[in-house]
């Protein structure tokens, strides 16, 4: 590649070296420190994806233009890395750097690499992006105060709402209390349990039904990085979790993965005051920027302070592989996205997707 050397590896084969030059490429990109974007994270996902790897691009001087990690799997289809829970994909490369998308898939001996949440200036991929989606978020940059005055402007009668739901959360269960990172891992265990019975409940698939997602979670949850570390956070009422949320953050960013709440208490809105305490605490912590993630939902609509806009797509070579790929996602794909386009038919599709989950709810004896 026009006098350039590619090395495809293992991410656990990635030396010192390696991973210094990642962060600093990432450093210099001038994007948000995104935690799914930093080498800790291609790392744990290559300890529970044993087809995970990354192509090390190498300067013609010897020095490192960049990183593009990615899953491989059968005839060449390749995926971004931890696709279906990274909320934020790429390539790590220097600025300015030009590349050939197909002379890069071919080197990795890939026939296609997917994506659905791209980061936005990528440009490398972006050309190949069939769909853009916004990627919601809450600045707390200038602290909490400023958040919550701009927050009581905007949405007066949810933030008072919610506060006062807390209050009376307190008289029935007992003190209100937030722990921004919470070490207790039956507690992680408790978040579990709530998010696999929402998507139950909801008609979607268990996400920790998946062994590979449950592991992720948990090394995470041990890992401690400046570019990517597992963050268990907990609203308890008396001495009971109410609500949790945990995601990987950075020094200035987190990434809101997955909250859940306990149904006993949800006309208290755990949730929503789970976030309002974790903006609070994540502001004094340092962090600026919390990513919502990508979706519409009621509650960040409420919260949310802007967007950033992520990609859906696929980067293809041609040949045998990438038809196959387009046959196989493409149709699909299509229906999704006439659905969600159409108000009616997406509720009518959720109604049915809850009908479902409600069936397949165990009986209670």
């Amino acid at each position: 590649m026009s006098g350039r050397r590619i090395r495809v590896v293992r991410p656990g084969d990635l030396g010192a070296g390696d991973i210094e030059d990642w962060r600093q490429l990432r450093a210099r990109s001038g994007a948000p420190a995104q935690p799914f974007m930093e080498p800790e994270f291609t790392l744990a996902v290559g300890r529970v994806r044993p087809h995970a790897r990354v192509a090390v691009i190498s300067e013609e001087s010897g020095g490192t233009a960049g990183f593009l990690p990615f899953e491989r799997g059968r005839l060449g289809h390749g995926r971004a890395i931890g696709f279906g829970v990274s909320d934020v994909q790429g390539a790590v490369l220097r600025p300015g750097l030009r590349l050939d998308t197909r002379e890069l898939l071919r080197a990795c001996d890939l026939s296609a690499w997917e994506f659905d949440n791209l980061e936005e200036r990528q440009g490398l991929f972006a050309p190949d992006a069939a769909r853009s989606y916004a990627s919601y978020v809450i600045d707390v940059g200038d602290g909490y105060e400023s958040y919550e005055q701009a927050l009581r402007s905007r949405s007066p009668k949810f933030l008072r709402t919610t506060l006062a739901k807390e209050r009376k959360l307190g008289r029935a269960a007992g003190e209100v209390r937030f722990v921004l990172d919470e070490r207790d891992p039956e507690v992680l265990r408790t978040l579990m349990e709530w998010k696999s019975a929402q998507y139950r409940r909801t008609g979607r698939r268990d996400r920790f039904a998946r062994q590979w997602i449950r592991g992720l979670v948990e090394f995470l949850f041990h890992t401690r990085a400046p570019g990517c570390s597992g963050l268990l956070s907990v609203l308890y009422a008396g001495d009971r979790p109410v609500a949790a949320h945990f995601g990987p953050r950075s020094r200035t960013v987190l990434s809101c993965w997955f909250p859940a709440y306990d149904p006993a208490f949800a006309k208290f809105s755990p949730g929503l005051v789970l976030h309002l305490r974790m903006a609070r605490a994540a502001a004094d912590d340092g962090i600026g920027l919390l990513d919502l993630g990508r979706g519409a939902a009621e509650y960040k609509d409420a919260l949310k302070t802007g967007e950033f806009t992520v990609h859906e797509g696929a980067s293809v070579r041609p040949g045998a592989g990438a038809a196959l790929r387009w046959l196989g996602r493409e149709p699909s794909r299509r229906a999704h996205a006439f659905v969600t386009r159409r108000p009616r038919l997406a509720g009518l599709a959720q109604r049915g997707l809850e009908r479902a989950g409600r069936l397949r709810e165990p009986k209670r004896p």
